[in-house]
């Protein structure tokens, strides 16, 4: 079977767990060029990865042979990387988020769905076992109707992370821990729950850190069906503890707590899946997860491609978290409740 061969546009730190999935895909992948502006970036991932590198984007968007991009760039830079992906009809593997804002995101995925072209995003906790076990519990209607969804993020980051340049500053990132780190604990609620209606929401920069943007935010959520839900995001909870998402529904309630799955159900019985790995860096390092989870996330991208299908997560399926994300920040700005 003829390898998809792949362009890499960004070598930061996002781009280790992709690079080691890509190793562990060598089958079905092949990477032909990775770029960053950085000789030094450009220089260590050879190194490290055994990956062509070269000198500039145009080696990746001028390249034929090149079926899809890789994008691993800062969030303001999406939009015009996928323009030129779009116009050399590359497909394309996002790292979320999306944009920097949801008129950008929008317009990003428009520019995809015009051309035609594959928009895949790396939101990989959908792939967790854990997560997909608490699909299939839903799916079944083993708890019944949903009437409560809550998400849980509480992460830790010293100000040194902060105070590398862009972090956390609207030019560039966008937003805070919403949009930067509890995007993915929010994309699995919605992926679970679906979209809620209406939210309440309080969002901050607290005295922990010096940075633009939030770094705590809370939210009350209405959900269409009436059920009622809470979102709390923090990057301030030193040092740092497992996500969680919980659902509560008229059969029982399930909720994941770190690497772990726990449903208990009215009848009396219960579920209990183990991921054996955690699904993120809660704590210092951002980056102390494994990669598993991104190495689903690509081999269903190479999948889609191959089988002229959807990826699991399309950019009109990520677009759903950016509505919540900016609803919530709305709120907060006009104290009105906002709906989604």
């Amino acid at each position: 079977m003829k390898k998809t061969r792949i362009g890499i546009v960004g070598l930061g730190m996002a781009s280790a767990p992709h690079a080691k999935s890509l190793q562990d895909l060598k089958e079905h992948v092949e990477v032909v060029a990775a770029f960053s502006p950085s000789v030094e970036r450009r220089q260590a991932f050879a190194d490290t990865y055994g990956f062509p590198v070269c000198e500039n984007a145009d080696a990746v968007f001028g390249d034929s042979s090149i079926d899809a991009v890789l994008l691993l760039t800062p969030p303001n830079t999406h939009l015009d990387f996928v323009r030129r992906a779009a116009d050399a009809g590359k497909h394309v593997l996002l790292e979320k988020p999306l944009e920097t804002s949801l008129e950008r995101a929008e317009e990003l995925v428009a520019v995809a769905e015009t051309a035609g072209i594959k928009l895949g995003v790396v939101l990989q906790h959908r792939f967790r076992p854990v997560s997909v076990a608490f699909s299939g519990l839903i799916r079944e209607g083993r708890l019944g109707d949903i009437v409560s969804a809550s998400v849980r993020l509480y992460n830790w980051r010293p100000q040194s992370y902060y105070d590398q340049p862009g972090r956390g500053t609207r030019a560039r990132d966008g937003g805070g821990v919403l949009l930067t780190q509890a995007i993915h604990t929010l994309d699995l609620m919605i992926s679970l729950a679906g979209l809620p209606e209406e939210v309440t929401g309080y969002a901050a920069t607290s005295p922990v850190h010096r940075m633009e943007t939030e770094d705590l935010a809370f939210a009350a959520t209405k959900f269409a069906n009436g059920g009622i839900g809470s979102i709390s995001a923090t990057t301030t909870a030193y040092p740092g503890i497992p996500d969680a998402v919980e659902i509560i529904g008229t059969k029982g309630m399930a909720r994941i707590e770190g690497a772990q799955l726990i449903a208990q159900f009215h009848d009396g019985t219960e579920e209990l899946v183990d991921d054996g790995a955690l699904g993120g860096g809660a704590g210092a390092d951002p980056m102390a997860f494994p990669h598993q989870h991104h190495r689903a996330v690509i081999e269903d991208f190479l999948e889609a491609i191959r089988d002229d299908r959807d990826p699991a997560v399309t950019g009109r399926g990520a677009l759903k978290v950016h509505r919540l994300i900016a609803a919530i920040l709305r709120s907060s700005e006009t104290g009105e409740r906002v709906k989604v």
